[in-house]
């Protein structure tokens, strides 16, 4: 039945996220240690999952050929050397802090979600910029568990690179940093291989699902702000309980 459990939250949130352009692993990873999951094994479930949804998103996007690859490249290569360090880095980390950092992260991708810049103007088109957002972003994603788009979409669109575009980007992007930190974190602790199993084909039924929806169905601005408060909520039941649990 936990199995069951864990399938359908996976499939519920990969859609969902999908629908918005990034991976679920934002919201997989506290609820799943909400849920009694071991906070280490949640983060390495959370990067599985975001590999398994963004990979099927980014196949398809480039079938539809609407995919910039060579713009992305900096972003991946960056990503993809410096997530499996974060993810390194978090073994030396308190757990305690670990959890106020990933609900500090879930705030403000809300925050970014609801109330960040929604119109792309001039874009810096330096790739050295590019480099270093990715050095970063790579760091703190494979420290906390998550594949980091919901913290590169918002920057990239702060630069004045067109949301459309960037959420098509990421999408490919992700899975760069979020299978090299996923090996990390399997090399330092023990995995429920049929949990991830079962969790990895219900992210690439949900990514999918939610890929098809966003593409033809629904409107994505209406998505986000609903991403957006699961995200808010997420944040501050994990300050709670960090504060008073």
């Amino acid at each position: 039945m936990l199995y069951l459990e864990y399938f359908t939250l996976t499939l519920v949130l990969s859609t969902l996220f999908a629908l918005g352009g990034v991976g679920s692993a934002t919201a997989l990873v506290p609820l799943l240690n909400m849920m009694g999951l071991p906070f280490g094994l949640s983060k390495a479930i959370g990067l599985f999952v975001n590999t398994s949804t963004t990979i099927i998103a980014s196949i398809m996007n480039l079938k539809r050929k609407v995919l910039d690859v060579k713009f992305t490249l900096p972003l991946a290569i960056s990503l993809m050397i410096f997530a499996p360090i974060g993810a390194y880095l978090s073994t030396y980390v308190d757990e305690k802090i670990m959890k106020w950092m990933l609900a500090g992260f879930l705030f403000f991708s809300a925050s970014m979600m609801l109330f960040g810049k929604k119109e792309a103007k001039t874009a810096y088109t330096k790739k050295w910029i590019l480099y270093l957002i990715g050095a970063n972003v790579g760091i703190f994603s494979g420290m906390v568990g998550v594949g980091g788009g919901s913290l590169i979409l918002p920057l990239l669109i702060m630069l004045g690179y067109d949301a459309k575009k960037m959420a098509i980007a990421v999408s490919f992007i992700i899975p760069f940093s979020t299978f090299s930190a996923f090996l990390m974190y399997a090399n330092t602790i023990q995995i429920d291989w049929i949990l991830l199993l079962i969790t990895a084909i219900a992210a690439l039924l949900g990514g999918f699902i939610g890929n098809r929806i966003m593409h033809f169905k629904l409107d994505s601005k209406q998505i986000k702000k609903i991403i957006a408060i699961l995200l808010y909520l997420i944040s501050f039941k994990l300050m709670y309980n960090l504060i008073w649990g």
